[in-house]
């Protein structure tokens, strides 16, 4: 299959891990949500059921929360990273890992021990990204907080300038992403697709990413200690635990007059189909080694 036709209706990138985020405001987020727990899958399958989402907050303005976890420790590459010299299929299978590249921004990432979360949602073209990505941020905030975790949001002034190749997600907090006592605890990366918004992301349960560097086909410097859930809070750090909180907190909403409708979601009847022309495309290695 031509990757030029790599998700066809996906428009031009326009922000990725590690862009400032703007104020919140409670008027981007949707009022109704489906959310769905979905059971351990590879990456392949975790980034086309994403996709597959995203064309449905597209066509239908359909809202979904999703969490999900990885059958096997696999590094996820950002849309646009340049991964040639850095990383290989061969060593990457030496060390045990799996690969696939994501359909939204940021950089090198090792999913193993974490709560993986995806937001999808119809956002209106004229509204920026920023807003969403902020609001989408709160959500998350206020399920961490909520177990205890003395998180907070990486204020502008604080932030690092972060280059969009390399050399991995975790080494350095962005505006606008959480982090507990300065180090990162959740990374996330976004794609806007026309009418339509999607955000995922890693909240480490522990932190795994220092095998990055074994990862690598030349000498990177390993990240330094990324925050993570057993260490900050180690009570909390279930992936059951955690998944009720961001649905609690979900379905807060933004302020008490402006609670949000949580359902189970419940997929169309196209929707594996959907999904299996996503992993088509996701699983080739033309995707995943383009750049």
């Amino acid at each position: 299959m031509s990757i030029s036709r790599v998700v066809p209706s996906i428009a031009t990138e326009t922000a990725q891990s590690g862009l400032a985020a703007a104020s919140a405001s409670p008027d981007v987020m949707p009022r109704q949500w489906g959310f769905l727990r979905s059971p351990a899958s590879d990456g392949v399958t975790n980034m086309a059921i994403d996709s597959a989402l995203l064309d449905l907050a597209s066509e239908s303005a359909c809202a979904v929360w999703r969490c999900y976890a990885w059958e096997k420790p696999t590094v996820s590459f950002g849309r646009n990273e340049r991964t040639q010299g850095t990383f290989s299929a061969q060593r990457l299978r030496d060390v045990g890992l799996c690969a696939v590249r994501r359909p939204t921004g940021g950089r090198a990432l090792l999913h193993a021990r974490e709560v993986t979360y995806s937001v999808a949602m119809p956002l209106d073209e004229q509204q920026s990204w920023r807003v969403a990505y902020a609001a989408v941020n709160q959500v998350l905030l206020r399920a961490l907080q909520s177990l205890g975790v003395p998180a907070q949001l990486v204020a502008d002034q604080d932030a690092a300038a972060v280059a969009p190749d390399g050399p991995v997600c975790f080494d350095r907090p962005a505006a606008g992403e959480i982090t507990v006592h300065g180090r990162k605890l959740v990374g996330s990366a976004v794609w806007r697709q026309g009418g339509a918004y999607l955000q995922h992301g890693s909240i480490l349960l522990a932190d795994d990413q220092a095998q990055l560097a074994d990862a690598a086909d030349v000498p990177l410097p390993p990240p330094p200690p990324a925050a993570s859930l057993d260490a900050c809070a180690p009570a909390q750090a279930r992936w059951d635990l955690v998944v009720d909180a961001l649905a609690a907190s979900l379905a807060a909403g933004a302020a008490p007059l402006l609670c949000t409708r949580v359902v189970p979601f419940v997929p169309p009847p196209d929707f594996p189909q959907r999904v299996a022309s996503h992993r088509a495309i996701l699983g080739n290695d033309d995707w995943l080694w383009r750049r």
